[in-house]
């Protein structure tokens, strides 16, 4: 079953998808730059294995599946979110056509982060982010998809629930999906989250202003400031910047004439974007990606 999804004007699959990282994380598989496979917890019954493209102005799904329209509806939504269709963007690419040496940001369609079907699964992977190697993230979400991960019919799995994160033991986030210390954060997050304590979805439409917001993410165990700032960019709050060693580095090299600087000094050269601060500067950071692959 193919069925096209209408996407706004301007929007760049490709971009998008590679926005970056999370492409790469299961149960996301990135095919090539035009192509992303996608396991979605259906909400009853099996997993959906889905491929998804970009041609023309549409964003095209497919799926050996036969789906009523129930199911289509929420394979939709859960699309949508995953490449911010919705997102009002207007204000943005204004406030980046006004710098010439930002205008490609709106002209080439960047700036939709590319996020999780749930804030629940963007929060484990922003904190099995922390403190290592891009190596071991991905090994670490593999380990944890291909074994509490719901499977599919075609053997593909889909990111596990909070219950059934929940029902394992310390152990299971240190032996199998070799988490090291975060294993004891991820247990924890699981069993808050699946009792109820926790509600990361209430995140997306919070009307917390985005301090306090932070605060709130930080009283998660394993979640600091960077963390925290991932999370922000993907609940749509782009005020943070979210700096780490590899931004760092780059902005060094870009544009500081290959000097280290503070953080100030970062900060300042993105402060007149005010509240699209934080998405001007991964955009920044990231302008040469794209341009290698052309």
């Amino acid at each position: 079953m193919n069925f096209p999804i209408k996407v706004p004007p301007g929007f760049d699959f490709k971009r998008t998808l590679s926005s970056h990282g999370w492409c790469e994380l299961r149960p996301f598989e990135f095919v090539d730059s035009g192509t992303l496979v996608r396991v979605l917890d259906a909400g009853e019954g099996e997993p959906l294995t889905l491929t998804l493209t970009g041609e023309g102005a549409a964003l095209v799904v497919s799926t050996k599946a036969r789906l009523n329209q129930r199911l289509r509806a929420r394979v939709e939504r859960d699309v949508r979110h995953m490449f911010r269709l919705d997102d009002d963007m207007s204000e943005f690419y204004a406030a980046m056509s006004a710098e010439p040496e930002f205008a490609w940001i709106a002209s080439d369609g960047a700036g939709r982060l590319l996020r999780s079907p749930t804030v629940y699964e963007d929060l484990v992977k922003s904190i099995m982010t922390t403190n290592c190697t891009w190596a071991v993230t991905k090994n670490m979400s593999a380990a944890l998809v291909g074994a509490l991960g719901q499977e599919a019919k075609d053997g593909r799995r889909a990111f596990p629930t909070p219950e059934a994160m929940a029902g394992q033991p310390v152990g299971f986030y240190t032996e199998v999906v070799r988490a090291g210390y975060r294993a004891a954060y991820l247990k924890e997050l699981a069993d808050r989250v699946a009792d109820g304590e926790i509600e990361p979805e209430s995140w997306l439409g919070s009307e917390l202003p985005t301090a306090e917001l932070k605060r709130e993410m930080k009283r998660v165990k394993g979640v600091g400031d960077y963390a925290a700032e991932n999370l922000l960019k993907l609940v749509g709050r782009y005020d943070v910047l979210a700096l780490d060693s590899w931004v760092r580095s780059t902005f060094a090299r870009t544009r500081n004439g290959g000097r280290k600087c503070d953080d100030k000094k970062i900060a300042r050269f993105y402060t007149r974007f005010k509240s699209w601060r934080g998405l001007a500067l991964w955009c920044d950071m990231t302008h040469h990606w794209f341009e290698e692959k052309n």
